[in-house]
């Protein structure tokens, strides 16, 4: 395989804390009141000093709730971050925000601090629904929060919606497509409700407590989703995600691009030198370690090369054959002709010249078509 000797342009910062504890999330976060947020933050930037960046072209603050930093603290870490960077290389610096605690004094350090992209934690705008999730803010926010960020001159504002929430109708999902229509920001991500280990839902779930919409309830509102954003001039380029042309969020295609990336803070991943890494979890074994990262994997070429195909698919321009051989010095077709066919058949995949790319039907069920490109080993 060709190798590269370049720093990755990409880095991905993580925010472990939150004001409140959705029902549904397993990512690294705790509940901000008594921990040691300052102690936190220094520890994160010494972490990204000893790399040493002076160019990135997309930088994400993810959690957890960056804004529930106070406006002091969110300052402090966003001048940190950018202190010793080229804002000109800078392409796209995202922040993600809750409705709930994205006051005017945060919106104004975000804005002094370079970022130009906001991500809200929108959810639902069925009041009734996010309580039942565990959000703490309400639909008039999300509102009042797009119409204070354009204020303040923040053009791309995108927002996440979870649908086939517990209790959710067919109508719910109609009344959020309006209401998302009617905000007429460039880009969405859309998910699927899934179940994880060590929710609240997920305990819900085991006790049968958990009043969730059918498979089919669950397809009827993808693509009634799907139609409906596609219709209003949004590009669904990837599984999960609409943007309007040009907004189409530069660092998750990093992601699918299955290039390299830093990864910072508590249980942040990242990817270097052909290492897959982790950062140590809970906050308090990343603030005792010298050394952030706890687990390392070097990826064999196998690896490497289903992760692309995995990360290539979501993507609606899906892979380029003839790219991928030439990336991994092997013959695509000789490796995954046969599967590929077998997709095709299935009307799971589509072929149009070098690209491969999945169908509405792959995109629904694309962890089944992942799983069809795992080489059993030797």
């Amino acid at each position: 395989m060709k190798k590269v000797s370049y720093k990755p342009s990409s880095a991905y910062v993580h925010i472990p804390f939150c004001t409140q504890i959705c029902y549904y999330c397993d990512f690294a976060k705790v509940y901000i009141k008594n921990q040691p947020v300052d102690a936190y933050i220094t520890a994160l930037l010494e972490e990204v000093a000893a790399e040493k960046i002076s160019e990135l072209k997309t930088l994400y603050i993810g959690g957890g709730t960056p804004t529930a930093l106070t406006a002091e603290q969110l300052d402090r870490l966003l001048a940190g971050l950018t202190q010793n960077l080229d804002l000109t290389m800078l392409q796209e610096f995202t922040v993600e925000a809750n409705p709930g605690d994205l006051s005017d004094d945060k919106i104004a350090v975000l804005k002094k601090n370079h970022v130009n992209r906001v991500s809200l934690g929108v959810q639902t705008f069925n009041d009734k629904l996010l309580k039942k999730i565990g959000r703490s803010h309400n639909s008039q926010d999300v509102f009042d929060n797009v119409a204070k960020l354009r204020a303040a001159g923040f053009d791309n504002i995108t927002i996440d919606l979870i649908y086939a929430l517990p209790g959710q109708t067919m109508a719910d999902v109609k009344k959020d497509i309006e209401n998302i229509l009617s905000l007429n920001l460039p880009h969405v991500a859309l998910y699927s409700l899934i179940l994880e280990n060590h929710t609240i839902f997920m305990n819900k779930m085991r006790r049968g407590r958990l009043d969730l919409p059918s498979e089919d309830t669950d397809f009827e509102m993808y693509n009634y989703i799907i139609d409906s954003l596609q219709a209003a001039g949004y590009e669904h380029y990837e599984i999960s995600n609409f943007g309007k042309a040009g907004y189409e969020s530069a660092h998750n295609l990093m992601y699918w691009d299955n290039a390299e990336y830093y990864g910072f803070g508590a249980g942040a991943s990242g990817y270097l030198n052909g290492v897959r890494y982790k950062n140590h979890v809970p906050i308090h074994h990343y603030l005792e370690h010298a050394d952030k990262q706890a687990v390392k994997e070097k990826l064999t070429q196998k690896e490497q090369m289903e992760e692309e195909l995995f990360l290539g698919l979501r993507k609606k321009s899906g892979v380029n054959m003839r790219h991928f051989s030439e990336k991994f010095d092997q013959n695509f077709d000789s490796i995954y002709g046969q599967t590929v066919s077998q997709l095709i058949e299935k009307q799971l995949l589509e072929k149009s010249g070098d690209q491969i790319f999945m169908t509405r039907q792959g995109l629904m069920l694309g962890n089944d078509v992942f799983e069809t490109f795992i080489l059993d080993d030797d």
